[in-house]
């Protein structure tokens, strides 16, 4: 298991705990990346490619949310589309052939927040100058994030390649998200949320990615989770997918927009 982390401190700590639980021959490391820059997205990716002569999985489950007000990446782009889209897109084209060569997968880890905001892209101001909004601009990052991987779903069916692209969501699961970089109402808020039955644990919200990462016979044009209350804990399964996720000409100019912000052109060549 190769881990792409931003913090290498707590990138040893989870590998150091790992081996105190499964023995010192586990197979983990890490590769520090910041996918809100994609020139470290670049570097961790060649990395990758470098040591890593298989993919079975690339799980695209890092993200950023709830931030106060506008920050941008040190390429430009608001921080949470930067991060939680374009560090993601960038970083699945550069890997895409390996995976494909590996017979493997993309799974990409989308939030129920998708459905909150404007319900599309705002192409006209995708940095949102004129009008920020912690909540708003969060869910357009994970409905962008789900837009590309329906896309890509299609342009692989289109090229015959093989690689099965999966999209997934935690629910409401007692992470460091918010906790990271959200506001201090925000934090409070969602501290006190984790302490009712509103929220599950961690490990709960990590069962969606790793039933998606490796089950067989998984419906791609579908979104994976909690099946309990509100589709934000319990049982997971296939849950609701409403058809903003995947308007198709909206897909389309997002993934052509993509590409050029990052420089990375798919070519499904092969």
């Amino acid at each position: 298991m190769v881990m792409l982390n931003r913090s290498v401190e707590k990138s040893e700590a989870v590998i150091a705990d790992l081996k105190e639980e499964f023995g010192a021959d586990v197979k983990v490391r890490f590769i520090r990346m910041d996918l809100s820059d994609l020139t470290s997205v670049r570097t961790a990716a060649a990395q990758v490619l470098e040591t890593t002569p298989k993919i079975n999985a690339l799980i695209c489950n890092a993200a950023i949310a709830q931030v106060p007000t506008q920050q941008l990446t040190v390429d430009g782009f608001e921080s949470q589309l930067g991060t939680n889209h374009y560090g993601h897109f960038l970083l699945s084209g550069m890997l895409f052939e390996r995976i494909e060569a590996s017979e493997g997968r993309i799974v990409v880890v989308a939030s129920l927040g998708y459905n909150m905001g404007i319900k599309t892209i705002q192409f006209d101001d995708m940095n949102w100058d004129k009008n920020y909004s912690p909540n708003p601009v969060y869910s357009q990052s994970k409905l962008a994030q789900m837009m590309f991987a329906y896309e890509l779903q299609d342009r692989i069916k289109a090229a015959n390649k093989t690689v099965e692209v999966l999209v997934c969501h935690p629910g409401a699961s007692a992470t460091s998200l918010i906790s990271t970089s959200g506001s201090r109402l925000m934090r409070a808020i969602w501290w006190l949320m984790t302490k009712t039955p509103m929220v599950q644990t961690a490990e709960q919200g990590a069962y969606p990615e790793i039933m998606c990462a490796t089950e067989d016979a998984l419906e791609q044009r579908a979104l994976y989770g909690p099946t309990g209350r509100m589709e934000s804990v319990g049982p997971v399964g296939k849950g609701t997918l409403n058809p903003h996720a995947y308007d198709k000409p909206v897909m389309t100019k997002l993934w052509e927009i993509s590409e050029e912000a990052t420089g990375m052109r798919w070519t499904f060549s092969g």
